[in-house]
């Protein structure tokens, strides 16, 4: 596709010369490049374009933060377009088209713009007209040809080769394109899309982090299937042993059990396997119980055996197995970053005005800080690394006093002790008016009480803001919060005492319009309960487990966008086997309707109402495996679709409860024992709360298991870079 791929107009580092005052060799063990060197370009030193290094070292160093390959093109218009691709306004417009064409489920035919999915009062879908949708289609489509495009190019045709989410990027969008035209070639009125269960993939291939997820479920599954292979053995033996305990009998109180969960193979396998999830317990014993105690023994040892046992089994598997490849994962993502870092110094280095050391290499200061300032990162870790915002320096010495006093971490601890009095004087006023008739609450102390803890929350802002000066007090985000609640609580007491006059005895500030003034203070005041959540921090274990969720959150991302693809895909391949299945009781018979009168069994789909749960359209499909995968009631489901549909159809919901009940929920069970025992254990070790504070990523979870590479390690893979060619 590309000849030549690997030979830049500019590389990456020239030749050097071991010359006087400069020795490569001593440092780095290598000596200068000879003439047997083809690969070493050598250029003079005068002609070297020094905004390229700078260029080239801000994208290595991007790479690093994102965790990117660097095995890209590297001379001027490619990085130029390097970063164009992965600039926010870029990245924005991919991850747009991609939430558009995932949208697209939702209008097209069926359609989910109803009030309702309930089949019996559901009114007819607004039908997009045949080429609308598929008009935004292909526009998504250009989109995504676009990106794998400069993503080929940039990376030169021998990686492009060997990078097999690249070749199934081009495929997906080939099929998707075929399947585009035969749509259009039938009028959109062919009833299977398969372009729409390719759809996530475009979500899937644009997250690195999704990508090693799904690479460690797929190294995970052969010891999850031994487990399910457990599970279904188990589960197999006792419906064996159940059809034999409840075999047909003459005694009727007996055949209950028969009839009701053993009545042939399909149907105790599946009532079994309810059990398992503890849905029909214990509703599936109570016959046979009622007849002989003894028979409880059976359903409480496939229980035991199964929930108790195998299934966390399973857990702990997942999680020591996912665990260790999740691990690797993260060590690749490691290499990665410290390559990126080792690339962008090797490209500094390699400046003519960067001094030499007789102790080895370095880069300028003024060099690193002229890159920083053009890399592409969060501002506050780039105003951390240039320059903190300083405090102000007063040469009074009160002022002095002042500073040190407010600045202080005790008048954070009384600004919280502040905020625990507003709740409770909140409190206590609420309680005391809550059986008052409007007419008869007096909102003097409720008035009173606001203007002096507002007038408090003001002046501990100010005072703050002297201290610490305005730059470095608006770096701290709980500064950032308190003072943006502090000065939405200021104006509207102001505007209030404005309309109302100020508190007194018997002041009942009256409603204008749908929500006054007065009730907007009160609403607002509910605030103060997030204010109060500072102290957080200041209590260990309390910390210890809310920066738990707050990470847990945060590294979410990746485990959700992968439920969010199966999640997809089934709905998808539900809306293709059962869309239309389940009808209106108007317009057919049902098995469970009594003969004698139009009621239903008890616990029925129908005696239920669980009519809006369908595949009819995308959003309906959705909910309904959303309830599936709750896995309360899901019975009713199996036993609604395989009468409506077809018995087979317990195939489809069994599938879906595996891999979104057991793999999933397991998966997210976990990190979240990953996330916890890491902190815990750096808080037995006593860290420093800021620290814990500052582990919020998957990678960072793992540092202290994590190995660096080492030196030749880097070198040897900066070796090995396409467009990069090395001489010593």
């Amino acid at each position: 596709m590309e000849e030549g791929a690997g030979t830049e107009k500019e590389p990456l580092l020239p030749a050097r010369t071991a010359g006087r005052g400069h020795p490569l060799g001593a440092t780095f063990g290598a000596g200068p490049c000879t003439d047997s060197a083809a690969s070493c370009t050598v250029q003079d030193a005068a002609g070297i374009d020094h905004d390229l290094y700078i260029n080239q070292a801000v994208v290595f160093i991007e790479d690093a933060i994102q965790y990117r390959s660097i095995n890209h093109r590297v001379d001027s218009k490619s990085l130029w377009l390097y970063r164009w691709y992965y600039s926010r306004i870029c990245q924005w417009i991919l991850s747009l088209t991609i939430t558009i064409i995932l949208a697209l489920a939702f209008i097209e035919i069926p359609s989910s713009l109803t009030v309702t999915s309930d089949v019996r009062y559901r009114s007819k879908a607004w039908e997009p007209y045949c080429g609308l949708t598929e008009s935004i289609e292909l526009l998504c489509f250009l989109v995504f040809i676009a990106d794998v495009s400069v993503k080929s190019y940039l990376i030169g045709w021998e990686e492009f080769r060997k990078t097999k989410w690249l070749l199934a990027y081009i495929l997906t969008l080939v099929v998707s394109l075929t399947d585009w035209t035969v749509s259009l070639s039938f009028s959109c009125t062919e009833t299977v899309r398969i372009r729409r269960i390719l759809r996530p993939f475009f979500l899937l291939q644009n997250s690195s982090m999704m990508k090693k997820t799904l690479k460690c479920i797929n190294s995970t599954l052969p010891e999850m299937a031994s487990v399910v292979l457990l599970l279904a053995v188990h589960l197999c033996l006792f419906t064996m042993f159940g059809m034999l305990l409840f075999a047909r009998t003459k005694d009727r109180q007996q055949e209950k059990e028969w009839v009701g969960y053993f009545h042939n193979l399909p149907d105790s396998l599946t009532s079994l396997l309810v059990l398992l999830t503890t849905a029909n317990n214990p509703d599936v014993m109570m016959p046979a119980y009622s007849k002989n105690r003894a028979y409880s023994i059976f359903f409480i040892l496939f229980t035991v055996l199964g929930n108790l046992f195998l299934m966390n089994l399973l857990t702990a598997i997942i999680y020591n197995q996912f665990r260790g490849y999740l691990l690797k994962s993260v060590q690749s993502s490691l290499l990665r970053r410290r390559l990126g870092i080792r690339a962008a110094f090797e490209v500094l280095c390699s400046r003519k005005e960067n001094p030499v050391s007789t102790h080895g290499l370095c880069v300028n200061a003024n060099t690193l800080v002229q890159v920083l300032q053009k890399v592409e990162m969060d501002s506050c870790c780039k105003q951390a690394i240039l320059r903190h915002p300083p405090k102000p320096e007063y040469q009074s010495p009160f002022l002095q006093k002042v500073q040190f006093a407010f600045e202080h971490h005790f008048f954070g601890y009384l600004g919280n002790v502040v905020a625990l009095a507003n709740i409770i004087s909140i409190c206590v006023v609420l309680v005391m008016d809550a059986d008052k008739q409007p007419s008869e609450r007096d909102d003097y102390f409720l008035g009173a009480i606001n203007c002096f803890f507002i007038l408090y929350y003001l002046l501990e802002m100010l005072l703050k803001i002297l201290a610490m000066g305005l730059k470095r007090y608006l770096s701290y985000p709980s500064n950032r919060f308190d003072g943006f609640l502090t000065v939405i609580l200021l104006v509207l007491e102001v505007s209030t005492f404005a309309v109302y006059g100020f508190p007194h005895p018997g002041w009942r500030p009256e409603m204008t319009g749908l929500l006054s003034l007065w009730d907007m203070v009160r609403l607002v005041n509910m605030l103060i309960v997030f204010r109060f959540l500072r102290i957080i921090p200041n209590m260990k274990f309390m910390a210890l487990v809310v920066n738990t969720l707050l990470d847990l959150v945060k590294n979410l991302r990746a485990f959700a966008g992968m439920l969010v693809v199966v999640f997809y895909a089934f709905a998808i391949t539900g809306i293709v086997l059962f869309e239309g299945a389940v009808v209106p009781m108007g317009n057919t018979s049902v098995v469970n309707a009594t003969s004698h009168n139009s009621t239903f069994q008890c616990g029925t789909y129908e005696q239920l109402e669980y009519w809006p749960n369908n595949f009819d359209d995308f959003a309906a499909a959705l909910v309904t495996l959303w309830d599936v995968m709750v896995v309360n009631n899901w019975q009713v489901f199996l036993d609604a679709f395989s009468r409506y549909s077809s018995p087979w159809s317990k195939v489809y919901f069994v599938a879906w409860w595996l891999i979104s009940s057991v793999i999933w929920v397991n998966l997210f069970v976990a990190l979240l024992l990953e996330n916890f025992i890491h902190k815990w254990d750096r808080h037995c070790h006593r860290q420093s709360l800021s620290e814990i504070e500052y582990q919020t990523t998957v990678e960072l979870m793992f540092r202290d298991v994590l190995e660096e590479p080492t030196e030749e390690e880097l070198m040897e893979k900066l070796h090995q870079h396409p467009h990069l060619k090395l001489c010593r």
